[in-house]
């Protein structure tokens, strides 16, 4: 059984393709685009394992075009020019439909390897499909991204899932060899973490270690087999997403000992410098917050400090600042508002500005109200005066609810004491 299950199930067209309808439904943004026959430059960008690569090989089936690919962990500078001259070469065969060009984990090329794409997108002689794990936006530089669209995989439902499990059973000739009841789900779905490549690889496992040729997949049947056989399917990618979850949930558990073990397995594998630095930026403020709003000050210059130093010294300043983040004092209040907040646009839509606090510059605006009745904090005593700054259909919605901790208990106690009664915790 040379060839993974994941691959021997790869889907071949968007309607195979499981999840992700905002791209690939009826009306989905790629559908479109495959359409019309005319495909740009893009970025897939989302978790491990959500079929980035699938999404690619489907869209240059689909759209009838040669399909280059090259891995950002193993190829230079030297192997993007080979694959740009041999696109170069084949232009007049395909000068309609030009040739893609998938880059996986496109966020661990260099500068220069990215430089290098630069023109060959520009000038057309390749379509880009880059695929990243990484938000684009620090990791693809300015200029390439410029000429991509982005597109967010989102992460596999439950549902998604089940319909993985469901379609190797169904449909893997090697698989279907066996009667398998698939009884429970729960523990193929909490060790792939999501992962639907790792989901598949652990069936796998399951499958072929089993000698009978009825199996009923249970959750304690699953959980045995997998710790009986964790090397077989715990490759080093998986890993490094374990591990850097580990790191979050270590400083979030506030446990400095586990979160500088996890820092250290990752520093002696060689992890980027940056990847680690940035999680510890988006954890000063998502865990920490206004508990200790001086922990994204630190998690930032840490950012900018090994960046500029690099390994080995850099260590020692993700250490100082893992150990601090681990024992400040945590919330996620601010994390919290900003999820409410948003759910509420969605729910309530484009909801007017009230008249009393739009801009007014110019004559006619202040004839129709804008700005009306608006009072100046400042002119009054104690920087403060009562007044409605939310839209009518939704004015006393309460957003932020400060956490249980000294700071934000100091927030709460001076909100109540401008508001009163409005705001409520």
């Amino acid at each position: 059984m040379n060839t993974p299950l994941a691959e021997r199930i790869r889907p071949k067209t968007l309607e195979d393709y499981i999840s992700q309808q905002h791209l690939v439904g009826p009306n989905g943004a790629l559908t479109t685009q495959l359409s019309s026959g005319v495909l740009s430059s893009i970025i897939l960008w989302g978790p491990p394992g959500i079929g980035k690569t699938t999404l690619a090989s489907i869209i240059a089936s689909q759209s009838n075009r040669p399909f280059y690919t090259l891995s950002a962990v193993d190829s230079g500078v030297a192997a993007v020019r080979e694959v740009i001259n041999k696109a170069k070469k084949s232009d007049d065969l395909f000068a309609a439909k030009n040739p893609i060009l998938f880059i996986d984990e496109i966020h661990r090329f260099s500068k220069s390897q990215q430089d290098s794409l630069l023109g060959a997108v520009e000038k057309g002689w390749v379509t880009l499909i880059g695929a990243t794990t990484e938000n684009p936006s620090f990791e693809v530089i300015p200029a390439l991204l410029s000429r991509c669209q982005v597109y967010v995989l989102k992460p596999f439902s439950k549902e998604d899932l089940e319909a993985l499990l469901k379609r190797a059973i169904e449909k893997d000739k090697l698989l279907q060899q066996k009667k398998i009841e698939l009884k429970e789900t729960e523990a193929l779905l909490r060790l792939s973490g999501g992962d639907g490549r790792k989901l598949l690889n652990i069936l796998e496992l399951v499958v072929i270690s089993e000698k009978s040729d009825t199996i009923i997949l249970t959750n304690e049947m699953v959980q045995k087999k997998v710790q009986k056989n964790t090397v077989l399917y715990d490759k080093a990618g998986e890993q490094h997403y374990d591990i850097i979850s580990a790191f979050i949930k270590s400083i979030r558990g506030s446990d400095p000992n586990a979160a500088v073990y996890w820092l250290a397995r990752m520093i002696e594998g060689g992890e980027d410098i940056k990847f680690i630095a940035r999680r510890l930026v988006i954890l000063a403020s998502e865990d920490i917050g206004l508990a200790n709003p001086t922990a994204l000050v630190m998690a930032n210059n840490t950012f900018q400090a090994v960046n500029t130093i690099g390994y080995p010294e850099a260590r020692i300043i993700l250490s100082q600042c893992t150990i601090y983040l681990a024992t400040s004092a945590k919330s996620n209040a601010s994390y919290e508002a900003i999820n409410k907040a948003q759910q509420l646009v969605k729910q309530t839509g484009d909801l007017s500005v009230p008249l009393s606090i739009r801009n007014a510059p110019t004559k006619l605006m202040k004839e129709l109200g804008y700005g009306k009745d608006y009072q100046y904090a400042q002119s009054y005593e104690g920087n403060f005066i009562p007044h409605e700054f939310l839209p009518d259909e939704i004015k006393g919605t309460t957003l932020y609810k400060p956490g249980n901790n000294s700071r934000e208990n100091n927030l709460k106690n001076y909100l109540k004491s401008l508001w009163k009664d409005k705001y409520k915790f």
